[in-house]
Parts: C-alpha cells; sequence; structure tokens
C-alpha cells in the first residue's frame, strides 16, 4: 500500500493559490525558491518570472500547485499523488478493483479511480534515484 506523497491542484496561477492555502493551512508555508537560482538570475540581470509549480509544506503532506492554462474537462483540478515501493504491483492491484491506467512515466503512472478521478502513484525508489 502507499501513502499521501503531495497533494495536487491544477490552477493557473500558482503562486497565489498556494499562499493563499499556506495562509489558510495552520501550520504550512510556501516552499522558499532556492537561493542559488535567485542570485543567478540577479547575477545576470535578470528578474524571476512566476514559477510554473509552487509547493507549500506543513505538518501533514506537502501541498502542490501546478500551472494548467484553461480548464481540461477530462481531468480533476486536484487529485492526490501516492508514494508506493512496488509501484507495478499496486498498479495491478489497482486494475484488478476498477482502476485505469492512463499513462506510464519513467517515475509515475497516472490512473483513474473507478469514478473517473484521476491519482498519480510515485514509485518512491525510482523518484528518490532520479
Amino acid at each position: 500500500m502507499g501513502k499521501i506523497h503531495e497533494i495536487v491542484f491544477d490552477c493557473e496561477k500558482p503562486a497565489t493559490l498556494a499562499a493563499f492555502w499556506a495562509s489558510l493551512l495552520d501550520g504550512y508555508a510556501v516552499r522558499s525558491t532556492d537561493p542559488a537560482t535567485l542570485a543567478a538570475l540577479s547575477d545576470l540581470g535578470l528578474e524571476p518570472v512566476p514559477e510554473p509549480t509552487v509547493m507549500i509544506d506543513g505538518p501533514g503532506p506537502s501541498i502542490c500547485f501546478q500551472n494548467i492554462d484553461g480548464r481540461r474537462p477530462d481531468n480533476n483540478r486536484v487529485h492526490f499523488d501516492i508514494a508506493v515501493d512496488d509501484r507495478a504491483g499496486l498498479v495491478e492491484t489497482l486494475t484488478q478493483s476498477g482502476a485505469e491506467t492512463v499513462r506510464v512515466l519513467p517515475t509515475y503512472t497516472v490512473m483513474r479511480d473507478p469514478e473517473g478521478n484521476q491519482f498519480v502513484i510515485v514509485d518512491t525508489a525510482v523518484e528518490l534515484a532520479a
């Protein structure tokens, strides 16, 4: 079985939505942008552009806000990323239980539950190696 790795929001303005949820949830804060990246941009005379993905961290699972321009009717706006040690085994079990595989990537598999809601199975070992 797995555990919640992240809760992911598809949104148009990740920084704005992340700030909203960080202020709403006790103990959560927006994850800082890497200082080395900011320094490198500054050295080049460039301003940082809005991040396509913004994370907030707190006492529970991390929450990810990722830019998705426009609404896609085939995609739910919020989904779980579930971390597991045996992705292939769990995907097989879930498929036998009525889930559907949408696509397979090197570190994760996108699936739909029996009612069509998307979720992601993250291979913990492969993600750590990457």
